[in-house]
């Protein structure tokens, strides 16, 4: 009855997710450069999650 409402509040813990390893990056690039990209690279396996969540959804 409400699944339209639970794949909202996954998205949205994930956008959460992802601007926190997004800030988490940047202040490791001016420090840690290997662990910046490290960071970079959870994120965008993060906003892959959300595209496929929001392709679904449509």
């Amino acid at each position: 009855m409400f699944g339209w409402l639970k794949s909202k509040d996954k998205t949205a813990g994930l956008q959460k997710q992802y601007q926190k390893l997004m800030k988490e990056a940047f202040d490791l690039s001016k420090t840690d450069r290997q662990a910046s990209d490290l960071k970079y690279a959870e994120a965008d396996k993060i906003m892959s999650q959300i595209e496929k969540l929001k392709q679904e959804a449509n």
